[in-house]
């Protein structure tokens, strides 16, 4: 059974991309609104929409254009539409540029060009991308995925990048490999991290991990755009993990190491909080968060903007479940 090509009641009729130009002219167009003091109260709801989005500031963030990617026909619907971009690129958890979801404009100061991935471990090929490797080496393509936050939020993001067992063949595991460690850049001058007291006390660099089969199954991927664009900053540039049937929190952003390992490795919010952040993290709605429910999850998009959060049922490994249950069988 195929759960997230499912059609239920709730879905809408259209699952396809609005234009990227219809996206900012209605912006701009709310954005005089509110220069003329019309619409105040329905634009300013907490974390969705900024008065310096609807200046044009956001846009200047979103990347440059990739041209000539083709999409995946089997990831070209998730049986949602996908989630404005004024949204997605403006509500993000980024924790190493701050504790709340507003963090893009902080976010420019994270430093991607020159950039090195750096792959080792228990690999018969150790290697070193850049971002010509990244971007041109692989074989790029869309996919448009449902993203799941552990906090019960929820997107549909057009991702574009490649399957990550098509680094794992360039640099081969070897049969001791059973895990994988992601470390994600980490400069204190560059991303203090939350403005609270505990803040010096938290584990940096953020790091997350997979086993070496979730890492070879074909949802597995990396992300080195969004959007028709490279990946913005706020996103994790230049590149992060997508693994759309884990809670979001697993996909590290703008890595720089990789590291396949015997034992399972510390990771980044497990280690914080063991009894709410599992390392495993799948999507299950019938196992609870220790301070919220997950049967339930919020999109993200205008209904946000307008005080009312849109709720759908959650759906185990958050609708993926042909691709990933064999892996937990």
């Amino acid at each position: 059974m195929v759960f997230f090509k499912a059609r239920p009641d709730w879905q809408r009729s259209s699952a396809q991309v609005t234009p990227e130009q219809i996206f900012w002219r209605r912006r701009r167009f709310i954005a005089s609104l509110i220069g003329a003091g019309v619409g105040l109260a329905a634009t300013s709801a907490g974390g969705c929409q900024r008065s310096k989005a609807m200046d044009g500031d956001l846009e200047r963030t979103l990347g440059e254009p990739l041209a000539g990617v083709r999409r995946n026909s089997a990831f070209a619907d998730a049986g949602r539409e996908p989630t404005p971009q004024q949204y997605a690129s403006s509500y993000n958890n980024y924790y190493e540029f701050g504790g709340s979801k507003n963090i893009w404009e902080s976010a420019q100061a994270l430093p991607t060009n020159p950039w090195a991935l750096e792959v080792g471990g228990l690999v018969k090929n150790p290697a070193t991308f850049d971002l010509d490797d990244l971007t041109q080496r692989f074989e790029l393509e869309e996919r448009i995925y449902r993203f799941r936050c552990v906090e019960a939020w929820a997107m549909v993001v057009p991702w574009i990048g490649f399957p990550m067992r098509a680094l794992m063949a360039v640099v081969e595991p070897t049969a001791a490999a059973k895990y994988v460690h992601f470390t994600s850049y980490y400069d204190p001058a560059v991303t203090p991290g939350p403005s609270l007291g505990f803040a010096r006390d938290l584990p940096w660099p953020y790091t997350e991990g997979l086993t070496v089969d979730e890492m070879a199954n074909e949802l597995a991927f990396f992300a080195v755009g969004v959007y028709g664009r490279t990946l913005p900053k706020q996103h994790g540039a230049p590149v992060r993990m997508v693994v759309p049937w884990k809670y979001g929190f697993k996909g590290a952003k703008s890595i720089v190491k990789i590291e396949f390992v015997a034992e399972q490795p510390a990771t980044y919010w497990n280690t914080l909080a063991p009894n709410e952040y599992k390392f495993e993290a799948n999507v299950e709605p019938d196992v609870p968060h220790p301070r919220w429910s997950q049967k339930k999850e919020r999109l993200i998009g205008e209904s946000t903007a307008m005080f009312s959060w849109e709720e759908q049922p959650t759906v185990i490994y958050n609708g993926y479940g042909e691709y990933v249950a064999d892996l937990y069988a």
